[in-house]
């Protein structure tokens, strides 16, 4: 590896790091939304701010249209990343706490890098999948023992958000290749626009003086910072460093999660969390030194 490369896939990292820091505050702050904004309106209100501030900005800066052929993808992303998994972590959100939830999202590493090894070239080497198993299944196996041995409808409802999450990383991702990361979540939160705005109408609060401040700002954090501003550092990242790699700094998304929920939520960090957290770091520390193998893409 040149030392060009080698800082490039640093640099991939630390943005990636960047950017999971900001999604780490995710559920809390959704959970805090949710206490007094219906999940549905959480969802057509926070993604039609971030698409409000994204048209502004392309706007602003006079950026065309993306090509028509990269457009498939954009809808895929925008489905994905704008309006199932807001909506279903929103419903998980309603039955289980943000620190719960933390664990259960750890495995989303793993689903990202299963996506991209399915629609990219990217061709991980057998240490860095068996850091990345181990990760998994550290925060599957935390997540199985605070719950008594079984997971709860919230459970579910986050493995589904986990799914529609990986794809749309994935192909995110797969579009920073294409045009910059900021750009990419920019036209996939308007493309959005003409169902978030209708739907934010539609649901906003009757009385929005009723709910307090705190949900409020809850809803600006995980519509400006969630589902806009962390993804400029987190495609850049994954544009860099490769998808299936940089996707396992997230592995260490829990942990920034139990962070705040303590701060903000009150919630408790025991020593069995702060154990986990010590392992998984320990996962992430040998993946990240992991190579990732290209393999020629195929003509047609």
């Amino acid at each position: 590896m040149t030392s060009a490369s080698f800082q490039r896939e640093r640099l991939g990292l630390l943005l990636g790091f960047v950017g999971m820091a900001i999604f780490g505050g995710t559920l809390p702050a959704t959970r805090i939304a949710v206490s007094a904004i219906d999940p549905i309106a959480l969802t057509a209100l926070r993604t039609a701010i971030a698409g409000l501030c994204s048209l502004a900005l392309l706007l602003a800066l006079r950026r065309p249209p993306p090509p028509r052929a990269l457009w498939f993808q954009l809808a895929v992303t925008m489905l994905c990343v704008g309006i199932l998994f807001p909506f279903l972590m929103a419903l998980a959100m309603q039955t289980v706490d943000a620190s719960h939830g933390g664990v259960v999202m750890g495995i989303l590493p793993i689903a990202t890098a299963l996506v991209a090894v399915a629609i990219t070239h990217e061709r991980p080497r057998p240490l860095f999948w068996i850091a990345s198993v181990s990760g998994a299944a550290l925060v599957v196996a935390f997540a199985l023992r605070q719950g008594g041995g079984a997971f709860s409808a919230g459970d579910l409802l986050l493995f589904a958000a986990i799914a529609v999450s990986a794809i749309g990383y994935a192909f995110s991702g797969r579009l920073t290749t294409q045009m910059p990361g900021w750009e990419v979540i920019s036209w996939v939160l308007v493309i959005a626009l003409p169902v978030s705005l209708p739907a934010a109408v539609l649901t906003l609060p009757a009385d929005p003086t009723e709910i307090a401040i705190k949900p409020w700002l809850a809803l600006l954090y995980v519509a400006i910072f969630s589902q806009w501003v962390g993804f400029f550092a987190w495609n850049a990242g994954m544009a860099m460093g490769g998808i299936a790699r940089v996707s396992q700094v997230q592995l260490l998304q829990p942990f920034v999660t139990f962070a705040l929920a303590a701060y903000f939520g009150g919630e408790t960090i025991t020593p069995q969390i702060a154990l986990f957290a010590s392992a998984v770091v320990a996962t992430v520390a040998i993946s990240a030194r992991t190579r990732v193998r290209q393999t020629p893409a195929v003509q047609a």
